[in-house]
């Protein structure tokens, strides 16, 4: 299905990723419905929604607060002025389109379509929050996906750490 706006691996694949544990529970077959089936001819985003169910610090994490629906592509012509109608895209018809996914039992293939006709297939189970490379031909089929663990950034704390040393004070007599 054809998604308009930022289908970089580094933007889609985490939505994607939560969007299969948590909104649709696993079940690639409803997910697949809603992404795929009840689309009349394509989306203009894939947004926030897909997170429906995630925990509130794994959707922080993925967008920084920034909430936005889901829209599909409305009011859609020709250039013969007749409303345009759903386009199956295929691998030998993928035009200029960057990336395809593709969603799999095991996991989601993601296709960097400028270097490959397919690619690597990165698990269901992989953290949403992981490191992604946008390098289209970093996505060779025979190779593992250019995924890496989250970067984890510690917090800040208040307090000093425990091998700070103490203030002193001067005593008072």
């Amino acid at each position: 299905m054809y998604v308009h706006f930022d289908g970089y691996p580094d933007s889609k694949l985490p939505l994607l990723l939560a969007a299969f544990r948590f909104r649709f529970a696993g079940d690639l077959e409803v997910m697949a419905r809603h992404l795929i089936d009840e689309v009349h001819i394509g989306w203009e985003e894939l947004g926030t929604d897909l997170l429906d169910g995630a925990p509130d610090a794994l959707r922080r994490s993925l967008t920084r607060g920034d909430e936005l629906p889901s829209r599909q592509l409305t009011n859609v012509y020709n250039t013969d002025g007749t409303p345009a109608e759903r386009e199956l895209i295929t691998q030998d018809d993928t035009g200029d389109l960057e990336w395809a996914y593709v969603l799999r039992e095991t996991g989601i293939e993601v296709i960097g379509l400028l270097a490959y006709d397919r690619g690597p297939v990165v698990e269901w189970d992989t953290d949403p929050r992981c490191r992604i490379l946008t390098d289209p031909s970093a996505w060779n089929p025979d190779s593992p996906a250019p995924v890496g663990p989250p970067r984890i950034v510690p917090r800040l704390s208040a307090t000093a750490p425990a091998s700070a040393p103490a203030s002193r004070k001067s005593a008072r007599r």
